[in-house]
């Protein structure tokens, strides 16, 4: 099942992926005054559950003094970045001792391993595992219409999450990812009829005038699909990102319908961030544009 594929490796999460400790050369090596051995507080950091409103690495901190149990309450995380469940346990400190940890935190989809070459300087990379959602399970149940002439089809859906999202929320980003994952066939097809002969009309063709955005396609296109689509799955360099963000595009249909009217807004928008989101709506979606 695609829903089930895309919920399970699509839907972004955030975790805890380096821990930098002070004077520690080794991931096995203790820390004296600390129950834990390096390597346990790895594994423990990594288990924390958290949520972020931002896609940018993020820097977080640990500065406490023992004897005292450290948990998720402790962390110093920025104001974009919540701890889900506050009491997740981290270390034990058992003696009068500073436990200072600088950690790094990203948001990210999938499974990615640890590059075990990047441990220098006090810095452990960990495991990440980014996906929020646990586990899915689906069945589809049969039933007859009011009237008994019609069978129909009901789809129930089984999600547990972390607690970093909602499955609400789950579906409806793993929807947008699915979306995503059939545009080159359309795409494709279009391309196919327009090279047999279609007339395509110049006032049809999309266009982008610097500064303005002001995009002209295909209405069933605009309604259906890119209103699902959000502006992460360009890929943005943070900076052109940022900025879309700020003016309030969140989602390609309304980056597409960006009007001459608002042009102003877009005044200190770089030419270069321009071509990036010219270069990147090519490359995800096929979309020409002059």
């Amino acid at each position: 099942m695609v829903m089930r594929r895309a919920l399970l490796g699509e839907v972004k999460g955030t975790c805890i992926t380096c821990a930098k400790f002070k004077d520690i050369t080794h991931e096995y090596s203790t820390i004296d005054g600390i129950q834990e051995s390096v390597h346990d507080i790895l594994i423990n950091s990594k288990e924390i559950v958290l949520k972020s409103e931002s896609s940018e690495t993020q820097k977080a901190f640990i500065s406490i003094v023992g004897p005292e149990r450290v948990t998720a309450r402790n962390i110093e995380l920025p104001t974009c970045v919540e701890a889900i469940d506050p009491m997740q346990h981290i270390a034990t400190i058992t003696k009068k001792i500073n436990l200072n940890i600088e950690l790094e935190i990203e948001k990210d989809r999938g499974y990615r391993r640890q590059n075990i070459m990047e441990y220098q300087d006090g810095n452990f990379p960990t495991d990440a595992v980014f996906m929020p959602i646990r586990n899915v399970n689906y069945s589809i149940h049969c039933f007859e219409s009011h009237d008994k002439r019609i069978m129909k089809e009901m789809l129930l859906s089984e999600i547990w999450s972390n607690g970093s999202i909602t499955p609400e929320e789950a579906i409806y980003e793993a929807s947008r990812s699915s979306i995503n994952l059939f545009l080159p066939f359309l795409h494709a097809e279009k391309g196919k009829q327009d090279s047999e002969g279609e007339d395509i009309h110049e006032s049809n063709a999309p266009h982008f005038v610097y500064p303005s955005v002001s995009i002209a396609v295909d209405q069933m296109a605009k309604k259906v699909t890119f209103k699902h689509i959000f502006i992460e799955q360009l890929e943005l360099p943070p900076k052109a990102y940022n900025f879309l963000k700020k003016i309030n595009v969140h989602t390609i249909s309304d980056l597409l319908d960006y009007s001459q009217d608002d042009s102003m807004k877009m005044k200190n928008f770089e030419k270069k961030s321009v071509e990036q989101i010219l270069e990147a709506l090519q490359k995800r979606f096929g979309i020409c544009l002059r």
